[in-house]
């Protein structure tokens, strides 16, 4: 569909309080690569939105574009704008929850609840892994290398699964434009994403907050200081895991993101009968 002149390509699941989805920034990413283990049971209950963030997946990669946080963050608006959606709650992972924290800061109205998985969006020092990811360069072994990196259980990384990620990532002009979003320093790309402590302080929404404790990519202490932010939140880490908290822990995650968004009707199923 058509947002703000750019072809967008996402995802509209279920029906039911309305949850936008947003992905993480490694190589090959889309939609429905990083929410594809999430999206059949969370739409029982949820409208799921889960778009290709401008520059991302199958989303337009507009000629001329400069990449960086308000463009994607002006671009998750209008993609709101466009679908008629008023207020939802907002699921971020990585890179994706640096731009939910965006998104709460610049119109807060319009955010219900904020979920943050694995969440940039502070300043921390760049990691070794995220250096790698954004500093990928195009090869079969590179991607089983960064596969490696996003997992705790690297026994389940086949060639199958890094052949398609590389696949994903080398379509025409795809790594160009990744190229561009975050060109050495990198720290330079940390920082972008960061919000001002004072501004995230002044969220008040209801906020959960998961890490892996064994993430190579966003540092466990960026949870941690968006704990202590963030007045109306909880945290909830995951021992043997790494950054891919949804997929390496799909059914826990899923029922405690289930659980935070729709807490009457959890509640209800618990009562006894």
């Amino acid at each position: 569909m058509d947002v703000g002149g750019v072809a967008t390509n996402y995802h509209d699941r279920g029906q039911g309080p309305p949850v936008l989805l947003v992905h993480g920034s490694g190589p090959g990413v889309s939609a429905w690569a990083n929410w594809r283990t999430v999206l059949p049971r969370l739409s029982r209950r949820h409208r799921v939105l889960a778009p290709d963030v401008v520059g991302f997946g199958y989303t337009e990669r507009p000629p001329g574009v400069a990449y960086g946080p308000e463009t994607w963050l002006r671009h998750l608006i209008e993609f709101l704008d466009v679908l008629d959606v008023p207020k939802v709650s907002v699921v971020g992972n990585s890179f994706g929850g640096a731009l939910a924290l965006r998104l709460a800061a610049a119109a807060p109205e319009r955010v219900d609840r904020l979920v943050l998985m694995g969440s940039a969006g502070v300043r921390f020092q760049l990691t070794p892994g995220l250096d790698a990811v954004w500093g990928f360069e195009p090869s079969l072994e590179a991607m089983r290398e960064l596969l490696r990196v996003f997992t705790y259980d690297t026994s389940k990384i086949h060639d199958d699964l890094a052949g398609l990620r590389l696949a994903a990532a080398t379509r025409t002009g795809v790594h160009e434009a990744y190229s561009a979003m975050f060109p050495a320093p990198r720290q330079n790309g940390v920082n972008a994403l960061a919000l001002p402590d004072k501004v995230i302080a002044s969220l008040k929404h209801e906020t959960l907050i998961f890490h892996g404790r064994d993430d190579r990519v966003i540092p466990l202490s960026a949870s941690l200081w968006l704990n202590e932010l963030l007045d109306n939140s909880q945290l909830h880490v995951f021992a043997q895991c790494g950054h891919w908290v949804q997929i390496e822990q799909n059914a826990r995650f899923v029922a405690m993101l289930e659980d935070f968004l729709s807490p009457a009707a959890a509640e209800a199923s618990r009562a006894p009968r």
